[in-house]
């Protein structure tokens, strides 16, 4: 196995307040490595070792700098480089068996906000870096998600919402948790967090969590967790401006600066972002004229982070968010039936937080964490110039938690914590302002009783005002079978309690023309349009069941996997899964009226499971083609069908029926798909080639989804094979990203969807677009 050796010699300033490094990369046997990779974090400076192994950076201000080393034929490395006034630096780096692991790991660790470490969940754990995000050449969080093995983007746009939502393994949005520097987002459309929403500018890196991640996050955690880090510390000052535009007259345009102040003990951090569409329609079969799927929007979004050293041992560290959508949807069936909406949603994000270590090792952390979303829609029927329904709805948090992390001895550490925080929401559809206080306590241990194993125990209890406690513990154990062969495994449980929509907002979708009431007002809401002549139906019995009844969800997730990494070229990982829900909760029918067609409510549904498996390789065949491929297959069915479909149970005893033929049968297990919106097969393809002449990279994706069900259309109940489909699609994409002038200019051209694939089903998904940018980045010497 090769093993690079680096020595960096920090000189004197030659200048006041400036440095510095020089640095030589060799093997193990002592002989320069030719054409070796040497990047400088995180001002992004970039040089190629020469024909002696040698490289320098200089004009460098004082600080805490990361230097990157990679090469073909050898494992990456990473290592911290403390750069400080007349202080000169010698480092030897080694790496081992392991490194490509360990070096990810590393990586994950510098986290400044939280000491909550993500790769210590017993769950699988996928980080997306920022210069994989900058090779994908995506504009929001939605197109980095659904380029991932075992993620899929899936779309609720109705009644004025835009949800652009994920599935992690099965588990919908509404079960996935999104937080920004490890705080939660709020602000969700029928459960789903709509990602087009977030901006990847100032994104460092992606950190996704499969499976239930209740322990480390809480509530909402249930079916997994996906965490941004954005970037923070500054180095140098610098800026860096981008532009992106194109098909639908897309505009993307991102202004970012940095700088370090009191001597580099301070930092800021600033980036603002601009984007805007046309929308577009992937179903001009039945929405005509200037109706769209998608609608024209803009988003403005400005963030910023500042931290400061205010002694040796600690440091203070403030985040500030706002963001903006403005869209305007129009769907239009016919002359007469043409409804414009219109919806505004903003949201502001504030935190601080205080890190302190102690003299005894004792690391702490104090974070309070402010967040508000406010949502305004109105829908006018545009023919007849009359209001058809207006929605104001407003939700905040505050949030408090201390955090702790102590090493007792090097082979046992411990992160624990407390906290609690206050929900209010204050739609005008709700009798008055309601709050959800929550009070949580978690403990979570890592233990290596040998070299070759790491045991990870966590527990977590959460108390709500609503739905009392929860406990939420999780195991994960890690070993090294042998040098280039890794075992883990995971259980873990989670919860989720429902929201405050679920239990007593009452909305009216103008569009697909139905009303959605929270189960503890379902019953009144009922009562009061019986009394008034405007209901023509009611299922009493599936009321009486749900009205006031709604319980909190629970999960079981499990997890094995296998690592094998049999040359520093090739890294292979097989993983095994299998989550059960208990209490999921589902939509449901319980009446009609005179005047619109359904109303629903929510249930709880017994049980429910998700399993399969997931299959992904990495291999660097040259020096500058690196192939990856994985893939899933998954089952997800509600196990309460398949006890009614054998108990012959209405209403899943009745008839299965063939549309084509006409022909008629009784209905078997065999005879269920599952749930909808899944597919059971799932392939992500990736080839990166860089033209070295050209100092060129290009980057070729496909995202391969099998046939899905979008809806039972049979009346049957359950999804069986002549319902409704998506069809089995490719999604290839193309970014060709070229630099110039030392990589301080890059110009990208990036292809989305080359197969110009849509269907009617998939309302979020457009045809080809095709954009063009360019980007500049500025440091000062």
């Amino acid at each position: 196995m090769c093993i690079i050796g680096l020595f960096f010699f920090s000189l004197p300033a030659y200048t006041q307040g400036l440095h510095q490094i020089r640095g030589r990369v060799l093997d193990e046997s002592g002989n320069p490595v030719v054409q070796a990779t040497v990047v400088l974090l995180p001002d992004q400076h970039t040089t190629i070792t020469d024909n002696d192994g040698r490289f320098s950076f200089t004009k460098l201000y004082e600080g805490t700098y990361q230097v990157r080393i990679s090469c073909v034929g050898y494992h990456q490395i990473e290592q911290d480089l403390p750069l400080e006034k007349s202080r000169t630096v010698e480092l030897v780096l080694k790496s081992n068996e392991a490194s490509i692991a360990e070096v990810s790991v590393q990586e994950r660790q510098r986290s400044v906000d939280n000491l909550i470490k993500a790769e210590n969940s017993a769950m699988p754990v996928k980080v997306i870096t920022r210069r994989e995000i900058e090779l994908m050449g995506s504009r929001r969080l939605d197109e980095v998600l659904k380029e991932q093995t075992g993620i899929a983007v899936v779309n609720d746009i109705a009644g004025g919402t835009r949800a652009i939502g994920v599935q992690v393994q099965g588990f919908s949005s509404n079960y996935v948790m999104v937080l920004i520097d490890g705080q939660p987002m709020l602000g969700r459309n029928s459960g789903n967090f709509d990602l087009s929403r977030i901006s990847v500018t100032n994104i460092e890196r992606i950190e996704v969590i499969k499976g239930a991640t209740s322990c480390l996050y809480g509530s909402d955690a249930l079916g997994g967790a996906i965490n941004i880090i954005t970037r923070h510390g500054a180095v140098a000052p610098q800026a860096h401006a981008s532009l992106l535009y194109g098909s639908q007259n897309i505009v993307d345009a991102t202004l970012e600066g940095e700088t370090p102040f009191a001597n580099q003990r301070g930092s800021v951090v600033v980036s603002g972002n601009y984007y805007r569409t046309d929308g577009f329609n992937t179903d001009p079969r039945y929405l005509t004229g200037e109706s769209t799927t998608v609608p024209p929007s803009q988003d403005y979004s400005v963030q910023g982070r500042t931290r400061y050293r205010i002694s040796k041992n600690g440091t203070i560290g403030l985040t500030g968010r706002y963001a903006a959508r403005r869209s305007k949807m129009i769907n239009g069936w016919s002359e007469d039936m043409t409804i414009n909406d219109k919806q505004l949603i903003q949201d502001v994000n504030l935190s601080g937080s205080y890190d302190h270590t102690f003299s005894n090792g004792l690391r702490s952390m104090t974070r309070y964490y402010f967040t508000r979303v406010h949502t305004d829609i109105q829908a006018d029927w545009v023919r007849q110039g009359v209001l058809a329904s207006a929605e104001e709805f407003g939700q905040q948090v505050h949030r408090v938690e201390q955090q702790f992390a102590y090493s007792l001895i090097n082979s046992l550490k411990f992160t624990g914590g407390l906290g609690g925080s206050m929900e209010v929401m204050d739609d005008q559809d709700l009798d008055d302002k309601r709050s959800l206080n929550t009070a949580f306590a978690f403990l979570q241990t890592e233990w290596k009783p040998m070299d070759r194993m790491l045991t990870t125990l966590g527990l977590r209890y959460d108390y709500t005002n609503v739905y009392d406690g929860r406990l939420s513990p999780s195991f994960g154990l890690q070993y090294h079978i042998s040098p280039t062969l890794l075992a883990k495994a995971g259980v873990g449980a989670g919860f989720k309690a429902p929201d405050y929509k679920m239990r007593y907002q009452v909305f009216f979708n103008p569009q697909a023309n139905y009303l959605v009431v929270g189960t503890d007002r379902v019953a009144d809401v009922i009562h009061a349009m019986e009394t008034s002549g405007e209901l023509s139906s009611k299922n009493s019995y599936m009321l009486n069941r749900v009205a006031g009844n709604l319980k909190a969800e629970k999960s079981l997730s499990n997890n094995i996997s296998l690592v094998w990494t049999p040359t520093p070229k090739w890294q292979n990982e097989v993983s095994v899964f299998y989550h059960r829900i208990n209490n999921q909760i589902n939509s449901v029918i319980v009446g009609t009226t005179t005047s619109f067609s359904q109303i629903y409510t929510y249930r709880n549904l017994p049980q429910a499971v998700n399993k399969g498996f997931e299959v992904s390789t990495t291999y660097q065949a040259t020096r500058d083609l690196q192939l990856s491929a994985g893939y899933q297959y998954l089952i997800a069915k509600d196990l309460s069908v398949l006890d009614s479909i054998r108990a012959g149970r209405w209403p899943y005893n009745q008839t299965i029926n063939n549309p084509a033929t006409g022909e008629s049968r009784e209905p078997t297990v065999k005879d269920y798909w599952g749930i909808e919106d899944r597919s059971r097969h799932m392939v992500n393809l990736k080839a990166l080639y860089t033209y070295r002449p050209w100092d060129t990279n290009f980057n070729l994706r496909a995202n391969v989804r099998g046939k899905y069900p979008f809806q039972e259309t049979t009346t049957n109940q359950f999804i069986d094979e002549f319902d409704e489909f998506v069809p089995y699609h490719v999604l290839l994409n193309l970014t060709i990203e070229k630099s110039l002038w030392n990589r301080k200019l890059t110009l990208r051209l990036i292809a989305d969807n080359l197969l110009n694939f849509t269907h009617r089903n998939m309302l979020g998904q457009p045809g080809r677009v095709i954009l063009g940018g360019v980007s500049y980045r500025w440091v000062r010497d």
